[in-house]
């Protein structure tokens, strides 16, 4: 009953529009209260202090300043009219390259919000001028922008394995196949629709030269290096991630001055932009903390673990019924909360039911990106919005309906055949 009502109590916090953090830290220290009066906040020091003495997560301000120079350097604009020549000319032209710009942009980013405001920004106006159906742009854009987090590296991966103790080399390259595949089916949502009503999208019969589609490949090499560089030295063993966000900004700064676009100017924003980001990140990481030890002090994932055995609900009971509570936070949270809430109330019953911790971190990561597109609060929804004065918000909305039902189908395939997301992690660890 304790637990019913902290739950509630920060739930109608964040309803009631305090800042997540906020919300987490009131209902973590109200739940010590509850269970062990003032003298179980003795013990916040040390929770701060584990929270915060983490090698791991200083991979997040790493990777979040390579995307910003990146970002801030207008690189994404040579990136998108990179891919552009290579797919225009399937059934729905350059939407696909909403989605194959995405995926790339996504290796380096490691954030879906920087990955939509990229393309957004860029694809925007080009095709609203060129004829396409805004609903169908917007919708590819904001599910192109989910894969931020699932695609290699990604900070919410980072953050799942803060609270599981999962490798989080294993967890990147578990995203990397899942990630890929959720693409192409994104794509292929496209062209069927596409095909369906060809005035969606124009048809492009130009013809490409080779010199054209050489210059093209050239705008996408260095982008492709610089993931290869870093997953690839994770993937090997050669460096750490944080050891590899490192690389990644050298590798950032090294391109953007290429192309004559570094200088102390952007570097002053990107480090501005990647202090605030990593800030509330981090913040929301040490609440976090507060609220999972309280939870583990009163015992309320053993009591699930009762209740589930007493129940007798399966593997894929409890799946869904955690695909049903993540789609129901998603309307009013973000998705750092909804891990740093759910998964330490869950993760004994995880243990319990056996459920691989690297697949479900795929699994939890999914279910975020769903939770990014739900409206009233999905932040995906306000990022592509804002990119242009033309689209309005409930033209994202029902532009991503189609995209949304397409996650919810491979949520389930990816239960079917788990061996999508641990195919890879296998290669690597045997």
């Amino acid at each position: 009953m304790e637990g019913i009502l902290i739950f509630g109590l920060l739930v109608g916090l964040i309803i009631g529009g305090m800042w997540v953090q906020f919300a987490v830290a009131s209902a973590g220290l109200a739940y010590l209260w509850a269970i062990k009066g003032f003298a179980g906040w003795k013990a916040l020091g040390i929770v701060s202090w584990n929270s915060a003495n983490s090698f791991t997560l200083a991979a997040i301000p790493l990777f979040i300043l390579m995307a910003e120079i990146l970002l801030g350097s207008g690189l994404s604009s040579r990136l998108y009219n990179g891919v552009s020549p290579f797919v225009r000319r399937l059934p729905g032209g350059l939407l696909h390259t909403n989605i194959a710009g995405s995926g790339i942009f996504a290796a380096i980013s490691g954030g879906s919000a920087p990955t939509a405001a990229a393309m957004s920004t860029v694809a925007l106006p080009e095709l609203s001028s060129r004829g396409y159906n805004v609903r169908l742009v917007s919708g590819s854009l904001a599910a192109g922008g989910t894969l931020g987090i699932l695609i290699p590296p990604s900070i919410t991966m980072i953050i799942y394995s803060t609270f599981t103790e999962t490798s989080i080399a294993q967890l990147f390259s578990a995203g990397l196949l899942p990630g890929i595949l959720l693409a192409v089916f994104y794509m292929g949502l496209i062209m069927i629709r596409c095909i369906m009503n060809p005035s969606f999208a124009p048809a492009d019969k130009s013809t490409l030269t080779f010199k054209e589609l050489y210059t093209a490949a050239l705008d996408v090499l260095p982008f492709l290096m610089l993931i290869f560089i870093v997953l690839g030295s994770i993937y090997g063993g050669i460096a750490t991630p944080t050891e590899a966000g490192a690389v990644g900004v050298l590798g950032a700064m090294l391109i953007a001055g290429i192309y004559k676009r570094l200088n102390l100017a952007l570097l002053q924003n990107a480090l501005s932009r990647t202090i605030k980001m990593s800030g509330n990140i981090l913040f929301i990481v040490f609440t976090s903390m507060i609220f999972a030890y309280a939870t583990a002090l009163s015992g309320a994932g053993e009591t699930l673990v009762n209740y589930l055995q007493d129940a007798d609900v399966s593997r894929i009971a409890f799946l869904i019924i955690v695909m049903v509570i993540f789609a129901i936070l998603g309307c009013f949270m973000e998705g750092l909360g909804m891990i740093a809430i759910i998964v330490p109330v869950i993760f004994p019953a995880l243990i319990a039911l056996d459920i691989n911790l690297i697949w479900f971190g795929v699994f939890v990561v999914i279910l975020v990106e769903l939770g990014q597109l739900t409206p009233p609060l999905g932040v995906i929804l306000f990022v592509v919005a804002s990119s242009s004065e033309k689209v309005k918000v409930e033209d994202v909305v029902l532009g991503t309906l189609p995209f949304f039902i397409v996650i919810v189908g491979f949520l389930f395939l990816l239960m079917a055949f788990p061996e999508i997301a641990l195919y890879l992690p296998s290669l690597t660890t045997g």
